[in-house]
């Protein structure tokens, strides 16, 4: 726990090693907008980490968010950390150089609270790395009363089982209260003179209901390696840890002055989320499941956050973010008001996420009225008509065809199709209707345009399936499997001789998907493979370059060798209803029978509606959480408009 007394910087030793390292310019800090405090004034001191190099992790947007809100506090102090490569980290261990913050390079080791956000299950090496590198034991039970309190968050974070015997908590669902809440707790201890140490303040946040605490809970197995339960083992820990669901976005918004990166990352763009949640009901997106209820951010809200992050950043370009952003009820007014504020300026403005059903040529064409005009991105997921049944995702092959005749009809040239392989009773022909859908998309283009210049990029992604779905209990499809139906698809298209050379064709092999799936939805045994792992070398496991099949499941043989299960019971098994899941004691609203009605349904090729436009079909999320469905329209605009 950190020390009154100032932490130095560690730069000074740090820069006479950055001359022998790739890109040395994402270890120097001082970015714009970045925040320097001094360590004495505040008695609560986070370092926030997204556990990937920074090129990836400097844009993402919850630690955005929570590093301003945090520094907002006068008596609150947030740094950011990021992964560093290996060539800086061997020097590090050479220089006996700790895990440092990129804003004032302190050593993490210093820090009260030691916060992670996990937006995939393939950085867990990267936070045994950074653990490791500040000198901060792995093993939650071996830290040290000085030792930082390790807070894990993000959609990861709601099985945060395989990685239990190395954080000392999580948080579910929305950071932004949840931060403030749980720095509160630890003034409040550490200004009573830290009554019990490290583990009364770990007993006082989980009392609270703010965090899930591992190490306060029991785990019992069957016989058969199944879990027999789940049991508190301290007086006043709740049964069921909740998520946090923040109701009034307006009031929360954030990020009003992000940070300007001073090396390349992969978005360089100022966001604003313009609403969070989704209830269309896709069964195998854990993001629209664990984030409901929907709650949108007013038009005026979206305008003032744009006008305030443009002109603290200097950024050209503005992503209106969610889940479906053109499910937004004010999308229209929106795009149209904004790109109207804009009109010959360098500012455009991209909804990242559109859906094929809700996406119109006048929002089109709002989007692109500043010259710059892309391709268009759709994700209709499954490749055949009953494929996009089983995973609700209501959107028909006709469907497709009038948006993409509608777009190359006005100009546009390419689209790009995301679809999904492995999916639960997926057969070759579902896989193969991907090929005849992109020909008929090209076929239709062709017709419309009256050219002949019409490219297609299909992207496929191996499906896994993630806690809180209706996909939990289904078998996963192996990476033979994945891998002999990519096969079968791109040789069907490189046959088809009237359409194959304007279709492209981008996917990975099945083999990270199925690691990604013994950590969605691994137990708290699964944490012994990913130590392995990572003393064997393993780091970066996000990056097809660092990423090792071979030396996860030669770990995961031997550290599971002795209990009974194996990498393939964790992933290609089909769980029962009766059997106790790994995160059944972590409460994200939804209720379990519903899932597993929702599951039958998707076994059954039945759809589900939208319930933002129908009644309440009961999955569980507003009335166990007091929470409500917040759309508009609300009638407000960004009038009057003045050009810029």
């Amino acid at each position: 726990m950190s020390i009154d007394t100032v932490s130095p910087s560690l730069f000074p030793r740090l820069e006479p090693l950055l001359a022998r390292v790739n890109k040395p310019i994402q270890y120097v800090g001082g970015e714009v907008n970045s925040v320097t405090k001094e360590w004495a004034d505040t008695s609560v001191r986070w370092a926030l980490m997204y556990p990937d190099a920074y090129e990836v992790g400097q844009p993402n947007q919850g630690v955005a968010i929570l590093y301003e809100i945090l520094n907002e506090r006068d008596w609150i102090l947030a740094e950011r950390t990021y992964s560093v490569w290996p060539d800086l980290a061997a020097l590090m261990r050479q220089h006996g150089l700790p895990q440092f913050t990129l804003d004032n390079h302190r050593a993490v080791g210093d820090f009260d609270v030691f916060g992670l956000s996990f937006a995939t299950e393939l950085g867990y090496t990267n936070m045994l790395g950074a653990l490791d590198l500040a000198g901060i034991p792995l093993h939650a039970a071996d830290r040290r009363e000085h030792d930082p309190i390790v807070l894990a968050g993000g959609h990861a974070a709601f099985n945060p089982e395989p990685i239990a015997t190395f954080i000392d908590a999580a948080v579910l669902g929305d950071g932004e209260q949840a931060s403030l809440d749980v720095s509160e707790i630890i003034r409040a201890w550490k200004a009573e003179g830290r009554p019990e140490g490290r583990d009364g303040l770990l007993h006082r946040l989980a009392a609270s209901g703010l965090v899930y605490v591992p190490r306060f809970y029991d785990v019992d197995y069957l016989p058969d390696g199944r879990i027999q339960r789940v049991v508190p083992n301290r007086a006043g820990v709740p049964f069921r840890v909740a998520k946090h669901t923040l109701m009034d976005l307006d009031a929360w918004p954030y990020p009003k002055r992000p940070l300007v990166p001073l090396a390349e990352t992969v978005h360089e763009r100022y966001s604003v989320e313009i609403f969070r949640g989704c209830t269309r009901g896709c069964r195998f997106c854990q993001a629209g499941m664990i984030t409901r209820p929907v709650r949108e951010r007013s038009i005026d809200t979206i305008g003032a956050m744009v006008a305030e992050g443009l002109a603290s950043t200097g950024l050209e370009e503005v992503g209106l973010l969610s889940l479906s952003s053109a499910d937004h009820s004010e999308i229209a007014p929106i795009t149209k008001q904004l790109a109207d504020r804009y009109e010959g300026t360098n500012v455009s403005l991209s909804l990242p996420s559109t859906r094929v059903d809700a996406f119109n040529i006048d929002l089109a064409n709002e989007l692109s009225r500043n010259g710059r005009r892309s391709g268009l991105t759709f994700a209709p997921e499954g490749g055949s008509e009953r494929m996009r049944k089983v995973i609700n995702k209501m959107v028909s092959e006709e469907d497709l065809i009038n948006t993409v005749a509608a777009a190359f009809g006005n100009g546009w040239r390419q689209v790009k199709l995301y679809f999904m392989c492995g999916l639960p009773t997926e057969t070759d022909e579902d896989v193969l209707a991907i090929a005849d859908l992109a020909a008929r998309v090209i076929e239709t283009g062709r017709a419309v345009s009256g050219s002949r210049d019409i490219r297609c990029t299909v992207s496929i992604g191996g499906f896994v399936p993630k806690p809180h779905t209706p996909f939990q209990w289904a078998g996963q499809a192996s990476p033979e499997t994945i891998d002999h139906r990519l096969g079968l698809l791109r040789d069907k298209i490189r046959a088809d001789r009237r359409y194959g050379r304007a279709i492209g064709m981008r996917y990975h092999d099945g083999k990270p998907g199925q690691i990604e799936g013994l950590l969605s939805r691994g137990d708290r045994r699964i944490g012994a493979v990913i130590e392995a792992v990572y003393r064997d070398g393993g780091m970066f496991d996000g990056w097809s370059e660092h990423f090792s099949y071979e030396r996860w499941v030669r770990c995961a043989e031997t550290a599971l060798a002795d209990t009974g299960v194996d990498l393939e019971w964790y992933t290609t098994r089909e769980r029962e209803y009766r059997e106790v899941l790994p995160w059944d004691h972590l409460d994200s609203g939804l209720d379990r029978d519903w899932l597993w009605e929702d599951w039958q349904d998707a076994l059954d090729d039945t759809e589900v509606e939208d319930c933002r436009w129908t009644p309440c079909y009961d999955c569980g999320v507003c009335p166990q959480l007091n929470t409500a469905i917040q759309i508009g329209p609300t009638g407000r605009s960004l009038i009057p408009i003045t050009p810029l």
